[in-house]
This record gives C-alpha cells, structure tokens and sequence, in this order.
C-alpha cells in the first residue's frame, strides 16, 4: 500500500474477509464497472458482483477462472520495469484466458521520481507493446499521479497514449473531503481538463468515482477525505457521465478498505445507488 504525492489512496492486490454472497448470473452488457480490493471471500466468491460490478480486481489465475458468467478480470500487476523476467512470469500465466479484461500495469506511476522511484514511459511502453502482440485483446490500463494539487491538477510530462502506448487512463479527483463546506465536484471538471491537455482524449479516460472516506489517508493539504452521502455520489456519477459519457469502464474506489477507510462493502446505502447505476448500461 503506497500513498501518492497528493495523498491519493493506491489500489493493490489487499484481501478483505467479508460475508459471502453469490454473483447473479446476468450482469450489465453494456460498460463495465470496477470496485476493487478484497473482491472475493474465502471460499473465492466474488461480492462486488451483487450489486453489478462485472470487472475483478484480480490477482491470480484461480480467482480469474472461478469469475461467474458476465464477468471479466482486470489483472493487478503493479510494475515499472518493463519487459523483464518479473513482468513477463506476472502476465504470461493469463494469456489466453477467456475471462481476461485486460491488465492494471501500474497505480500512480511517478514521472519524476520524487515521491517514489521513477516509472519512464518507455517502460509502460514496453510492457503495453509486449501485451498488445502477444495478448492482442487485452487492455492495459494506469492511473495517473496527479503532480500538481486538487485546485491546479497536472499530468504535464506524465503518461499519454502516444508515450506510453497504454489503451486506458484512470485519474482520481476526491471531491468530498474535511475543510470544505461542500464537496468540490468542479474538482473532477479540472482534472478532465488537466488530462485533456496532456494529451489524453476522452474516449480513453476511465472515471474514478469516490466511495470511500476516514480512514488513514491524508488529502493535499493534510485534511481527510469524507464517505459522499447518496446524493453526494449521484452528483458525482453524474458530473464524471457528463464529461466522459462513452467510458470503456469505471472504477469505484473503494469496495474493501485499504488503511481504516470506509468504503462500499459496508455502505449499504451506496451499494444501493451503484446497483442502480451499474444496471442502467
């Protein structure tokens, strides 16, 4: 579990323990919809299912097997080191698996090196360039460190299609935090932007919904960010439909907790507005 240099939370392959539910067999065809973190219990049921999300965190190749009928794998493989013996032994036990999405190389790849060590996009390219050939279905897909804050976000000299050949870019404005009267949701209009200009069109954007809040994440200014009401989110989902309408997926951070948070698998409440939504595709 790492932080980014804003203070954003980083999804990794953590497990949570959760009661059992079952998958129902029929889930959304049109979007795909992605909560991650502690996604399956242990006996390998996997729960966000129940409320729509059809795309898996995963991180081995019994959980991408055992997906129930509807659902796809986004495979967690978090490396920057391009197309080395690690990389290929992480991507090459799901080539050709039915049940593959795609691959998640990395989470807040840092461009400059000053918040943890840097990720040149000749890496990312490799990687994405050795998947395309050899997994030519697949997507790859990265979110973006913001290098600038939530009132002036930056990607400038960050990642974009043409210097990292990635398929997918997420990026994660937080809109709802401790200091604000209302929840910022201008915020996610400024970080659409912000992407825009380093050279990411909209059609490869993947919104990343807030659904989580407390916990021990810390936001650019050293505040804390705050679990959105109902009507809170819908304004969010909302303002991200709006600004990108045609997303291949999107992504609800969180479905487990990482450092204390609260987040969907213990808010009935919200699992409520995303099953709504996760149908409507």
């Amino acid at each position: 579990m790492t932080i980014s240099a804003v203070g954003f939370p980083v999804v990794g392959a953590f497990f949570i323990l959760c009661a059992a539910f079952s998958a129902p067999a029929e889930m959304a065809a049109g979007r795909l919809h992605f909560a991650p973190n502690g996604n399956f219990d242990s006996n390998g049921a996997y729960l966000p299912g129940k409320i729509g999300f059809n795309l898996a965190d995963v991180s081995t190749v019994k959980e991408l097997e055992a997906l129930p009928a509807g659902v796809k794998g986004l495979v967690w493989i978090g490396r920057c080191g391009g197309v080395d013996a690690p990389f290929l032994k992480s991507v090459r036990p799901y080539v050709g698996n039915p049940n593959l999405f795609g691959f998640y190389l990395m989470d807040d790849p840092d461009p400059t090196g000053r918040y943890s060590p840097g990720c040149a996009a000749d890496s990312l390219k490799a990687e994405s360039d050795w998947i395309h050939v050899n997994v030519p279905a697949a997507k790859t897909f990265i979110v973006l460190m913001n290098t600038g804050s939530a009132r002036t976000p930056s990607f400038d000299g960050s990642y974009n299609p043409i210097s990292s050949r990635i398929d997918l870019f997420g990026f994660s404005p937080y809109p709802c935090r401790t200091g604000l009267e209302h929840c910022d949701f201008d915020m996610i209009d400024r970080y659409v932007a912000a992407a825009e200009a380093s050279g990411i069109p909209r059609d490869k954007m993947v919104p990343v919904y807030q659904a989580f809040g407390a916990g021990d994440w810390a936001d650019d200014r050293g505040g804390r960010y705050v679990l959105p009401t109902v009507e809170q989110e819908r304004e969010i989902l909302a303002r991200w439909g709006a600004l990108v309408p045609k997303a291949v997926f999107d992504y609800a951070y969180s479905w487990g907790s990482q450092r204390g948070d609260v987040a969907l698998h213990s808010s009935s409440d919200l699992q409520t507005l995303f099953s709504s939504h996760n149908r409507a595709d």
